[in-house]
């Protein structure tokens, strides 16, 4: 279960995912390989007001989502412009080839290393995190985030080190952060997301909101 804390632009479509066995186990995709291309055919396709829709999204509860502290779907599309975004897992390789195509940022997290109960809500003052394998932290004050019982541990810019998937995980949620201003759309993005995870073995599931 999973309480959103009201918000005048957010428009979250949220699933959990069981996949067949442990991500380090599946093998590798191909269909879910070449979508990590910005030339690769899709259902949709980013534009400005996509980007602009996003970034006054974050930017309403104070967060700058600007230069390193961009959304994670601006990240992919200079990635997959520049012919270096490469697969992960089957869990990553999802998210990241609808986030590159819809615009719209995605998190995901091992749902057995995140701590109930969960909620989305805006990072107060002072609310860090560390993000990656180096130990390096990202400032989350004013940002939308995933919480657990521990803390911040997802949003749509980096997510946190503690919850991300790695070769064991067999359960993810994700969240596709959407905007009102863009209506319909998370819902769509969600439900070409599931179509490419059932191609590879996974089962998905709504994840009950309160709002």
């Amino acid at each position: 279960m999973l309480t959103i804390s009201a918000h005048p632009l957010l428009d979250a479509a949220v699933f959990v995912t069981t996949f067949p066995a442990p991500l380090g186990e599946l093998p590798g995709s191909d269909a879910l390989g070449g979508l990590l291309s910005d030339k690769a055919s899709a259902p949709f396709r980013s534009d400005d007001a996509v980007r602009s829709a996003v970034r006054d999204l974050l930017r309403h509860g104070g967060y700058k989502p600007t230069g390193r502290g961009k959304p994670a779907s601006e990240y992919l599309i200079r990635a997959a412009e520049g012919g270096s975004l490469a697969a992960i897992n089957a869990a990553v390789d999802a998210c990241n080839a609808v986030s590159l195509h819809t615009g719209l940022p995605i998190s995901v997290i091992d749902l057995d290393r995140a701590r109930p109960p969960l909620r989305i809500d805006v990072a107060p003052a002072g609310a860090r995190y560390v993000f990656n394998a180096s130990g390096q932290e990202i400032d989350l004050e004013g940002l939308l985030c995933i919480f657990d019982a521990e803390g911040p541990c997802a949003n749509a810019v980096k997510d946190a080190q503690r919850t991300k998937t790695h070769a064991a995980t067999t359960r993810t949620l994700s969240v596709v952060w959407g905007s009102r201003a863009l209506p319909g759309r998370a819902a769509a993005a969600a439900a070409w997301y599931k179509e490419l995870l059932a191609g590879i073995g996974a089962a998905t599931s709504d994840a009950p909101i309160v709002a």
